[in-house]
C-alpha cells in the first residue's frame, strides 16, 4: 500500500475528534428524550409538588419581551447575527432572554420561572444579506426596550400610535456600515404556543427568589445558588427572615408600584413625583397578575431537576431529541471510520 500523506492523518484525527462530539450530544438527545417520554403528562388543576412534565399554551404574566430581530412580543427569544463577508463567521451579535409566564391547559394555568431552563426552540427566521442586496426583507429590528407591559393601558397604546417610527436601521450597530454580508437566525416563543415543560413544581413560598423569572436580565446567581439557600436557610432557623412582603421590600411590595400604578399610598419622600393611584379595573388586574399565594404550586428549575422547555406538544419535543441521538450514531459511524483511516495512516509511515 502506497504511504499516505500526513494530511489524511490530521483528518482522520479530526474526524475521530468531531465525531465524538457528535456521539456526545446525541446520548444528551437520548437521555433528555427518555426524561420527556418517561414522565406523564400532569393536569395542571392536579400538580403535585416534584418533578413534573406540563404541556399547554403560553400566556403571559406581568410582562412581555420585544425580539431583537423580528421585534416578536414573546416570553424567550435567541437571537444571532454573524458576519459572513470574511474566510470565517464572525459572531457580532448573541443575544438570549427570557421572562416569566403562564401556561394553560384545559384544566388551569400555571406560573413558570424560567431562569436557567434548557430551551429546545426551533429557528424561525434564517435569512441572510449580501452587500449588494440589502438587509433581508423580513428583518424588523426592535427600537428601543426588550420590555413591554403583557396588558399595556390606553394611553400607552395611544401614545405608541402617535410616535413616528424610526428607520429601520436607525441607531442599529447590527447592519454594519459597510452593509457587509450577514446571517440573522432567531429563535422565540411567543403567546398562543403550545410548549412542553419539565421540571420542579414547588409553592411559590419556597421559591429561592422570584427573580428567578428572568434570563439576560443581568442576573449572576444560578436558581437556588447554595450560599443564598444556605443564608436563607440560617435566617429562617433564627427566626429573624422577614416573611411580610411589605416590610421586606417596602414600597416595591406594592401592587402596581412598579408600572407606576400602585393600589395604596407608597411611602414616598415630599418631593418625590407621586404617581396615581391604580382604578378599581386596574387593580383588580393588577391584583390578579401580580398577587402568588405562598402555597401556589408554580414550576421552576432546581439542583436535581433542571427545567426543560420545548417547543410543541410531548411527542414532537421528543422526536426531535431522538433525531439528534440518530445524530449520534452517525457521528460514532464518522469517529470508527476516521480512526480506522488514521490507523492506516500509521501504519503506512504517514506519521511520524
Amino acid at each position: 500500500m502506497d504511504d499516505l500523506p500526513p494530511q489524511v492523518a490530521i483528518l482522520a484525527a479530526a474526524g475521530i475528534l468531531a465525531g465524538l462530539v457528535i456521539l456526545w450530544r446525541g446520548f444528551g438527545g437520548y437521555r433528555t428524550a427518555a426524561r420527556i417520554t418517561d414522565i406523564s403528562t400532569s393536569r395542571i388543576v392536579s400538580l403535585a409538588a416534584g418533578e413534573v412534565r406540563v404541556s399547554g399554551v403560553v400566556e403571559p404574566s406581568e410582562m412581555l419581551l420585544t425580539s431583537t430581530l423580528q421585534s416578536v412580543s414573546c416570553v424567550y427569544y435567541r437571537s444571532k447575527v454573524k458576519d459572513t463577508s470574511g474566510d470565517s463567521d464572525t459572531t457580532i451579535h448573541d443575544e438570549e432572554r427570557a421572562i416569566g409566564f403562564r401556561i394553560r391547559d384545559s384544566t388551569g394555568d400555571v406560573r413558570i420561572f424560567p431562569r436557567d431552563a434548557r430551551w429546545d426552540v426551533p429557528v424561525r427566521f434564517d435569512e441572510r444579506a449580501s452587500r449588494n442586496d440589502g438587509s433581508p426583507a423580513g428583518l424588523r429590528i426592535r427600537n428601543g426596550s426588550p420590555y413591554q407591559p403583557a396588558e399595556p393601558d390606553r394611553e400607552a397604546l395611544i401614545a405608541d400610535l402617535l410616535t413616528p417610527d424610526l428607520p429601520l436601521d436607525a441607531g442599529s450597530p447590527l447592519y454594519g456600515a459597510d452593509r457587509s454580508s450577514r446571517q440573522y437566525v432567531e429563535a422565540w416563543i411567543e403567546p398562543g404556543d403550545t410548549v412542553t415543560i419539565v421540571g420542579r413544581a414547588l409553592p411559590f413560598g419556597d421559591l429561592a427568589d422570584p427573580s428567578e423569572a428572568d434570563i439576560g436580565g443581568g442576573g449572576v446567581l444560578p436558581a437556588d445558588d447554595p450560599e443564598v439557600s444556605m443564608n436563607i436557610a440560617e435566617a429562617r432557623a433564627a427566626g429573624i427572615l422577614q416573611t411580610d412582603p411589605a416590610l421586606a421590600w417596602g414600597n416595591a411590595a406594592i401592587p402596581g408600584f412598579g408600572i407606576g400604578s400602585p393600589v395604596r399610598e407608597p411611602a414616598l419622600d415630599p418631593e418625590a413625583h407621586q404617581p396615581a393611584l391604580a382604578t378599581p379595573d386596574t387593580a383588580s388586574r393588577i391584583a390578579r397578575t401580580f398577587d402568588i399565594p405562598p402555597g401556589q404550586l408554580v414550576i421552576a428549575a432546581g439542583p436535581a431537576m433542571p427545567l426543560l422547555v420545548s417547543h410543541g406538544e410531548p411527542a414532537i419535543a421528543a422526536d426531535r431529541y431522538r433525531n439528534r441521538f440518530a445524530m449520534g450514531l452517525l457521528g460514532a459511524v464518522l469517529a470508527i471510520g476516521s480512526a480506522i483511516v488514521l490507523a492506516f495512516a500509521v501504519t503506512s509511515g504517514a506519521l511520524p
